[in-house]
């Protein structure tokens, strides 16, 4: 096992957040550490290869390009692969700040695992503090602290965009949700998807956009399929004109309406009546 730890100096300690050690280790198969406690947070990133780490009654199986959170005083355990072990970095620290950094970067207990794998930011981070290590003086100190930050820093950011990500999808289907309601209780008005889009707060090609990513087709498509659902059900417990069933749905004009019903269902009205 290659193993690198760094001890370091309290000689610049921040109430905020205070590094306590840093560290790499290319594991032995098999090789594992606890069950047991630590008294400070500790993230351990895999640089490469594969484990085993539990926590809470969980098992996760991580790899490559993950990192675990190991909590102060909870009880963990975890274990490198057999064939693929892991090569890990890892950094203890405490502060004051130190858990809601964490929480913002949807961090805990609950929580512990994280996947950063688009790039070598969080590999570089690492590598820079265990650098600094091999030649520390006290004017290191403030660098190692600003690694630290920085890593964080990119974790919370990570967490930020999904959250962004997450609020334009609740947004897409709040629209959608909108628009399919207004269908359903003015489909028999003079409705137009410019109204449509109107009710919504967006654009015409924009709610055609959100529609079909979402139903798999149109706007104009859902409320025409609505309007000619609608209509077979007038069809099926009334026995009124074409002409007041295409009035009763939206249509003015009873021809329109016989050729979207045919379009739709393939036969017309009055012949789809008959065959009920």
């Amino acid at each position: 096992m290659n193993v690198k730890e760094y001890r370091v100096s309290n000689d610049f300690e921040h109430i905020d957040l205070n590094i306590i050690y840093c560290g790499s280790e290319q594991c032995a198969p098999k090789h594992s550490w606890g069950p047991g406690i630590r008294l400070n947070y500790l993230i351990h990133y895999i640089i490469s290869g594969k484990g085993i780490f539990k926590l809470n009654n969980q098992t996760y199986h991580l790899q490559s390009g993950q990192g675990f959170l190991i909590p102060p005083n909870t009880l963990t355990y975890y274990e490198a692969d057999s064939n693929d072990p892991w090569y890990y970095c890892w950094i203890g620290f405490q502060g004051l700040s130190a858990e809601s950094y964490l929480k913002q970067a949807n961090l805990d207990i609950h929580n512990p695992i994280f996947t950063y794998d688009q790039d070598d930011a969080v590999k570089n981070c690492f590598f820079n503090m265990l650098s600094t290590q091999k030649n520390y003086t006290k004017s290191h100190a403030l660098y190692l602290i600003s690694q630290l930050y920085y890593f964080l820093s990119i974790l919370i950011h990570m967490e930020e965009q999904k959250n962004t990500m997450l609020k334009k999808i609740n947004n897409k289907e709040l629209y959608v949700k909108k628009a399919v309601e207004l269908i359903q209780t003015k489909y028999s008005e003079k409705l137009t998807i410019i109204d449509i889009a109107k009710h919504v707060g967006l654009d015409r090609s924009y709610l055609c956009s959100v529609f079909k990513e979402y139903l798999g087709i149109s706007p104009q498509k859902y409320l025409l399929n609505y309007r000619i659902n609608k209509a077979c059900d007038i069809l099926k417990s009334t026995h009124i004109s074409v002409g007041d069933v295409a009035r009763s749905v939206g249509y003015q004009d009873p021809l329109m309406f016989s050729k979207m019903f045919k379009k739709i269902k393939g036969v017309s009205p009055s012949m789809y009546a008959k065959e009920l």
